[in-house]
């Protein structure tokens, strides 16, 4: 998600941020701005690029816009999913943009329904507009706090008006969001890699449970749940944020090395003639593994840049057919050598498996791959793709089976608390990380509550 208010070009800045943050989604994106008097919506399915094209930004004057780049966690291809929502009503417009998923966003459907209210979409996202609604005649910050009170799970929003922008985090801080500025004018975005390409400073995180009201007479905070420690969603600093953002005040590449180095301190390999990494994500701690063992760190899997990222792919046919497209192995580097492969995650399987054979195939002695986070053996509720222990390789077999499976000579992954120690830093030590795709341990769940929470939603 990506917010600007108070700027003249905020159209164009917003391209520009969600433009940064492609690698969030890549379903769909689209942008709402407002010019005081109305809201004008431009969305499509596709890459910025493609939805932005032929997009006159001339014919979309206004001070302040709202951005959202679509991740479908399902097959839907859904036109009418991607974001920001635009709901008009007699007494004025309002767009919703959202990231993350609510945990009882069946049972609130259930419920609107029940009472007369038409859902138009899918989307988690909606379920925030009719609440809104049922709270009051206008959007206001009564209303949408009241709206918010009624949700459980991971959520960040940008809700913006003809004359007003909130911006909402949910109490756990599940999801990253964070403020800037450009000159006078406010910028919101899910990464702080997105200010740097549009000029922006940055000035702080939004708080685990708080409300920004933006407008033309500056910002209000209000603090509508406080609970303690945050939570921010571990594989945000694992896999999905790029190495170039801040989250929680801690750099993302940093704390990839250092969950290379912590890993090569764990599940060290002597006996190899080179490290290297699978691009993009795994890089970073591909360079702290090596630089730990004393091993050379090479380039031996190249990444073509025109492909999506396999993760987010919403379906297996598709992820498989984008690994044969996204990466190749580099035969000059790799043939004959014993090799340690460094990754990110295993999820799936599927792409590890994979890489592993093209290694092999391109005459790899022997491939050692070692997993810069811990096993995901449970899935997550909170807005990542992996949302049964099923399609989970570890919620189904041991490391070994896991070896043999992926075709490697050996496998270890880094430990929950060797994650811990290399992302939680002093300016961080109040905080937490939900790490419950690893550990089973949900950050929503309060005391007493059993793990099968999520049934009754």
């Amino acid at each position: 998600m990506f917010g600007v208010w108070g700027h003249d070009k905020a159209a164009e800045i917003t391209y520009y941020g969600l433009h940064a943050m492609q690698h969030r989604g890549q379903d769909g994106a689209g942008v709402v701005v407002t010019n005081g008097e109305k809201l004008q919506l431009h969305k499509d399915t596709g890459l910025v690029n493609d939805v932005f094209k032929r997009f006159d930004f001339s014919k979309y004057p206004g001070r302040g816009a709202v951005g959202h780049v679509r991740n479908a966690t399902q097959d839907d291809g859904t036109f009418d999913n991607v974001q920001p929502f635009v709901f008009r009503t007699l007494e004025g417009s309002t767009a919703i943009a959202h990231s993350g998923e609510l945990v009882n966003a069946k049972t609130l459907r259930k419920e609107l329904e029940e009472s007369g209210s038409i859902l138009q979409t899918t989307s988690d996202t909606e379920i925030l507009a009719h609440l809104m609604k049922k709270n009051g005649e206008k959007t206001t910050e009564e209303a949408i706090l009241s709206g918010l009170e009624r949700l459980i799970g991971a959520y960040a929003y940008i809700v913006m008006t003809e004359d007003k922008m909130y911006v909402a985090l949910d109490p756990r801080g599940i999801r990253p969001l964070s403020l800037g500025r450009i000159g006078d004018a406010y910028v919101v975005a899910s990464e702080t890699c997105a200010f740097s390409i549009v000029g922006a400073t940055y000035e702080r995180e939004v708080l685990p449970g708080e409300l920004l009201t933006i407008s033309d007479e500056g910002i209000k905070s209000t603090r509508f749940s406080l609970r303690e420690p945050r939570s921010l969603c571990a594989m945000e600093y694992v896999y999905l944020s790029r190495p170039d953002s801040d989250l929680n005040h801690e750099n993302v590449h940093a704390s990839r090395k250092r969950m290379g180095i912590e890993l090569a301190r764990e599940a060290p390999i002597v006996d190899a003639d080179i490290v290297t990494g699978v691009p993009d994500s795994s890089i970073s701690a591909a360079i702290g593994y090596a630089e730990m063992c004393g091993i050379p760190y090479e380039m031996g899997i190249i990444k073509n840049r025109y492909v999506d990222r396999t993760f987010i792919q919403p379906s297996q046919e598709l992820r498989d057919q984008g690994v044969k497209m996204k990466l190749s192995p580099v035969r000059g580097i790799i043939e004959g050598k014993k090799i340690v492969m460094i990754d990110d995650s295993i999820v799936r399987g599927t792409t590890c498996k994979r890489i592993v054979r093209l290694l092999k195939e391109a005459g790899a002695k022997e491939v050692h791959v070692r997993i810069s986070s811990a096993r995901i053996e449970h899935p997550c509720y909170y807005g990542i793709d992996m949302s049964s222990r099923e399609e989970l390789i570890a919620a189904n077999y041991d490391t070994e089976a896991m070896r043999e499976l992926i075709g490697a000579d050996s496998l270890a992954f880094l430990s929950p608390e060797g994650m811990d120690k290399s992302i939680i830093r002093e300016k961080t030590l109040n905080q937490g990380l939900c790490k419950a795709c690893f550990t089973g341990d949900y950050p929503v769940l309060e005391k007493g509550e059993k793990k099968d929470f999520f049934r009754k939603y």
